[in-house]
């Protein structure tokens, strides 16, 4: 990745210049997710969303690497240093870097879940998870991939009060005011209706490509 006023070149995972006039200059991180677009849909139905008239002729709906994301395949591809055996390399995870500590969430773990509450360099988090999303890298169109779900993660601080939250049924819900919640960190019903929880920088990786960089990561666990 470069920017084309200094052709500069940006390391992807890490947001960090590494050749080039701003070499050692970091980005600044943004909350994002990967979410489904029918949940998008929902949450923003006035959310702006890139068009597929770009002038070229490309199927934007085909996956030219079916089965990339098999959990037992090695990464295509990938050249990097020997990833951790405590997940398999292609595990998804979840991972947030929070002045200086690491932690990747494995999806396997969030989906059995729907919520986890943890700590990080002092700040209270959790880590919401919620099915409806197809994978991008699974079968050869996209919309027939597997639903491998979304997770985001949020502050639990509300009003200087403390949350904790469990998955009730099918429902993310917080122990206090038993207020129910989606994986936009936002309360849908209960006391706390209308409430938004404060994103946490988190970050959708396979677990090999998150491990070459930080191969010292906490893997949460229950």
């Amino acid at each position: 990745m470069y920017d084309r006023q200094t052709e500069t070149w940006w390391q992807q995972a890490t947001g960090e210049a590494i050749a080039g006039e701003y070499a050692g200059q970091q980005l600044t991180f943004l909350p994002a997710s990967i979410i489904g677009w029918g949940e998008f849909k929902e949450n923003f139905p006035e959310g702006q969303v890139l068009s597929r008239e770009t002038g070229f002729n490309r199927d934007y709906g085909r996956n030219p690497y079916a089965g990339y994301d098999n959990i037992n395949n090695s990464p295509f591809l990938f050249r990097g240093p020997q990833t951790p055996g405590v997940l398999p390399a292609m595990a998804r995870v979840l991972t947030i870097d929070l002045e200086g500590e690491a932690v990747a969430y494995p999806y396997e773990l969030l989906q059995a879940q729907g919520a986890v509450n943890d700590t990080l360099s002092g700040s209270e988090i959790v880590v919401l998870w919620q099915p409806g999303t197809a994978s991008a890298l699974d079968a050869s169109r996209i919309a027939e991939g597997e639903d491998v779900g979304a997770g985001a993660a949020f502050s639990r601080i509300v009003a200087d009060q403390f949350l904790t939250f469990s998955l009730v049924g099918d429902k993310i819900v917080d122990d206090q005011t038993g207020s129910e919640w989606d994986v936009f960190g936002q309360a849908i019903s209960g006391k706390l209706a209308g409430t938004q929880l404060e994103p946490v920088v988190s970050v959708n990786h396979f677990w090999f490509s998150w491990a070459a960089f930080k191969p010292e990561t906490r893997i949460y666990q229950e």
